[in-house]
């Protein structure tokens, strides 16, 4: 009698060749995966770095290296101390990137190479998963670029998205606003796709007070002054919270750089007095500021996931949102959304939480529930079981 399935013995049972390959994966057979780490340390770097944190809590059988710059190297072993770290010089979107470390990946012989960021080495074929954590690069211009290098840059940036959805096994998104948008704007099936959410973690530094703003009232905004930020917006709409709020401040904190000299002309023009632009601020500082403000205002048009709202709510900081992209799909009912588009609006409500001690407690209580809902750990738990279903494909 013939068979038709092959069949191998092992431990005196019997297995087809599908069954063989989900051992191979779950039993002896040790991977190794590659995590290309360069954003390490900036803003948008802190997923790649929570992720490595937690996929060392959690352990694997499998074998990790860690491909960053150098001044990183000293971070990533102390949160990831058996994984290897291999030191690396090209940059991001650079013929480097296209040529040097496509060779330095193809050396390192990966089962899997993971790119936090779609950045990547385009003519890369090794099994790969691609993290595409927002389209905003594609859709709003930097305003401090040269016009024409810029779009240059955005057309090579689309390409890139091109071909990583093609050739990557599977792609991750980090809310399902992100995952929806890819799908529709490369045409990769939403069946490739998965969302797993980012996290807020309190800041570890002690609370440091910054004087000038010690007893005063003050809206919070953190981060950087991009175009999508739609900070000329919330500008507009202090002005018109100032005229029934005349001590109320508003506080902008963040790097200063070319697009915040151009914001703190304006607010001059605008506003007068009133506008505070703190500069970079150290994590003590950040949380004191999160810690004794009126309200988080978060105006952005476009965002990923939104961050910065959820780490406001790690302090019970009430927090009033655009309604835009995926902000309300990650804060639920923790927070008190306005039209973006609209300065006024963005005021009324703003005002509305200023006024209403109840409206703010609920927004507080709304968002502790919201914040359990998130979590690192579940994160590189489920980046894991991406990886591990990439490598049998």
């Amino acid at each position: 009698m013939l068979i038709s399935l092959r069949r191998v013995i092992v431990c005196d049972c019997y297995y087809n060749s599908s069954e063989i390959d989900l051992l191979r994966y779950s039993i002896n057979i040790v991977k190794r995966i590659v995590i290309d780490a360069r954003e390490s340390g900036t803003s948008t770097g802190r997923y790649v770095d929570k992720l490595i944190e937690h996929l060392y809590k959690i352990g694997s059988k499998h074998e990790f290296v860690i491909v960053a710059y150098p001044d990183r190297r000293e971070f990533l072993k102390k949160i990831a101390p058996s994984y290897k770290m291999v030191e690396t010089s090209y940059k991001e979107f650079s013929f480097g990137e296209q040529l040097g470390f496509k060779k330095q990946l193809k050396k390192l012989k990966a089962d899997l190479v993971f790119f936090p960021m779609v950045q990547q080495p385009i003519m890369y074929r090794g099994a790969k998963v691609t993290a595409m954590l927002d389209l905003t690069t594609l859709r709003f211009r930097n305003p401090a670029r040269n016009y024409f290098v810029f779009r240059t840059k955005q057309a090579a940036y689309y390409l890139v998205h091109v071909v990583a959805g093609r050739t990557s096994r599977q792609i991750i998104t980090i809310s399902n606003f992100v995952r929806n948008d890819v799908s529709h704007t490369f045409h990769i099936p939403e069946s490739k796709i998965t969302t797993t959410y980012n996290a807020a973690d309190k800041l570890a530094e002690k609370a440091v007070p910054i004087k000038v703003l010690q007893g005063k009232r003050y809206l919070l905004y953190v981060g950087r002054p991009s175009a999508n930020k739609n900070l000329n917006r919330l500008v507009d709409a202090f002005a018109i919270l100032k005229k029934r709020n005349p001590d109320l401040i508003l506080v902008l904190a963040g790097k200063t750089d070319s697009e915040y000299e151009k914001l703190r002309a304006y607010a001059r023009k605008k506003v007068g007095q009133g506008v505070l632009f703190t500069g970079f601020v150290s994590d003590g500082q950040l949380r004191w500021l999160y810690e004794n403000g009126s309200v988080y205002v978060f105006p952005s048009l476009s965002e990923g996931f939104g961050l910065p709202g959820l780490e406001a709510m790690q302090y019970e900081l009430p927090v009033a949102s655009s309604n835009a992209t995926c902000l309300p799909e990650i804060y639920q009912d923790a927070a008190h959304y306005f039209n973006p588009f609209s300065a006024q609006h963005m005021a009324t409500k703003v005002q509305q939480i200023l006024d209403d001690p109840k409206l703010a407690m609920r927004l507080i209580a709304n968002g502790n529930k919201v914040l359990k809902k998130y979590s690192w750990r579940k994160m590189a738990d489920q980046t894991l079981a991406i990886f591990e279903k990439a490598m049998r494909t």
